[in-house]
């Protein structure tokens, strides 16, 4: 006797489903998801770019490797089968698609669940606009020709309105015409634009907010004038798994997971950081299960609003976190789960104050990372060093409008969400943050990120926990001496030695 279906299952059944950046973190585990607790889905329409040697098959055959498939590869293997790869590029017209995979997109697709985006902050205008707008552009076009399709989410980012301290669930307009960039990008060069980028991007602080930002504009258009069904979902920072579909999952270095991982590693020493901020994060099953109650709730329902629906997909007022909660229980599990292997004793400084960052940065990465690859040039090594370190000053560089500021995010439309849930529900798709220890989940993500992206295993945590404390005492004995010696030249300088002998 088959088990009945609570009303989400039931919404999900025989649909089928195209979904952009399914290779990626979040696309992922929505795809693991769907297969899991949907499995009457008809099926997920998965767009790829083709990859050297690499099968539409052997694509998805990969997917069965990960951990994180594990619990749907245990119990209902056969559901890998309603995964339909399609061979495109987000950035193509028509998304790159053959004649017949376009027109099993268009003829079959019933529900859209657009992820795909560039999350490079880093990255200059041109591409950026290209993957975050002009990919978006494409994808509404074939949306708009579909002929079954019941709903669409376009997924953004939380932070895409930089200049505002409270963020409400709506769009918030910009002098800029989503259109016009798009045609400025297809006539001028990369290095036109990266000239022109800096009067370009505004109160934005990289091209990434600047591109979502106009994305949700376009977006919001199409909804508008066209009346295309479809909504913008806002997760703010997305972490490691909370429960689904194992716990502590992560498999980028993208956001948070990266600075622990280069903190763990002892690479990184000082970071410019406002301990008062708030830690805006969400673990990605719960923004996952966010993104199936709002697809679920806003394709069912019957009337239409005026305003694009727009969802704020970040934890509850009451349970967030500061920057420096946050980093005080990373520096505490040091000692409880150390990486193995580690360049230095890893503590990090916190600050707000830019001369006090740059001298520890320039003390403690500089200087060690030059006489690291000194070190490995005269042994013949390859020297690693000093590329590290230029990576790190970029990432804390753009990272830096998100580590001093401030929000405060208004998530009333995800928050109801509960609301409409029944206890079985409540528990399949879990979203109440409220419920959540944040010290725990942020815990859990700091072991995720150790095991899952730096392949860490926890097997290795009794020779690591040796390890660190001889880090420890060799860090304290050179500090001491570099201070003494530092005093001692300070005070011959100055004459004040003479004072003391």
């Amino acid at each position: 006797m088959s088990q009945k279906l609570n009303s989400v299952q039931e919404f999900y059944k025989n649909k089928t489903i195209f979904i952009t950046g399914g290779s990626g973190f979040m696309g992922k585990v929505l795809i693991e998801k769907l297969l899991y607790s949907c499995s009457d889905v008809k099926e997920l329409i998965i767009l790829m770019r083709p990859k050297k040697g690499k099968t539409a098959q052997e694509r998805v055959e990969d997917f069965a490797k990960l951990p994180m498939f594990k619990r749907l590869m245990d119990e209902k293997p056969e559901m890998l089968k309603k995964i339909y790869p399609v061979w495109g590029e987000i950035t193509q017209e028509n998304l790159g698609l053959n004649d017949e995979h376009l027109l099993r997109v268009i003829n079959s697709t019933q529900l859209i669940f657009h992820l795909a985006a560039s999350l490079k902050l880093e990255a200059p205008l041109k591409p950026n606009v290209i993957m975050n707008l002009t990919g978006t552009k494409y994808v509404l076009d074939v949306a708009k020709k579909m002929k079954n399709l019941i709903y669409m989410i376009h997924t953004s980012t939380a932070f895409c309105n930089v200049e505002y301290e409270t963020l409400e669930e709506k769009v918030y307009d910009f002098p800029h015409k989503p259109l016009d960039l798009i045609r400025s990008a297809e006539w001028m060069t990369d290095e036109a634009m990266t000239l022109s980028q800096k009067d370009t991007l505004g109160v934005h602080p990289n091209t990434y907010t600047y591109t979502k930002r106009l994305a949700e504009i376009l977006v919001r258009d199409e909804y508008v004038e066209n009346n295309l069904p479809i909504c913008i979902v806002r997760p703010s920072i997305v972490t490691p798994a909370l429960n689904e579909p194992v716990p502590g999952w992560v498999d980028s270095l993208n956001g948070s997971p990266g600075i622990i991982a280069a903190v763990g590693k002892g690479a990184l020493r000082c970071m410019l950081l406002n301990t008062e901020a708030n830690f805006e994060a969400i673990p990605v099953d719960l923004a996952i299960n966010g993104l199936l109650m709002i697809m679920k709730k806003l394709a069912t329902q019957f009337e239409r609003s005026n305003e694009i629906p727009v969802f704020n997909v970040t934890n509850h007022k009451d349970v967030r976190i500061t920057y420096g909660e946050f980093f005080n229980l990373c520096n505490a599990m040091k000692f409880e789960t150390p990486c193995s292997i580690s360049l230095w004793y890893p503590n990090a400084t916190l600050t707000l104050n830019k001369f006090y960052y740059y001298f520890n940065v320039l003390l403690f990465q500089w200087i060690p990372a030059l006489f690291i690859d000194f070190l490995l040039l005269l042994f013949g090594q390859k020297r690693f060093m000093i590329h590290v370190q230029k990576r790190i000053a970029i990432g804390m560089d753009v990272l830096a409008c998100f580590t001093m500021n401030n929000w405060n995010f208004k998530s009333k439309n995800f928050e109801d969400l509960i609301k409409i849930q029944s206890k079985e529900e409540y528990e399949m798709f879990f979203i109440d943050s409220k419920k959540i220890d944040v010290k725990s989940a942020s815990r859990q993500a700091i072991i995720g990120g150790r095991v899952y992206c730096l392949k860490d295993p926890m097997s290795t945590i009794p020779k690591a926990r040796k390890l660190i404390w001889i880090q420890y005492v060799i860090d304290r004995v050179i500090k001491i001496f570099f201070f003494y010696w530092l005093i001692k030249k300070v005070l011959t300088y100055t004459g004040l030695m003479d004072r003391f002998y």
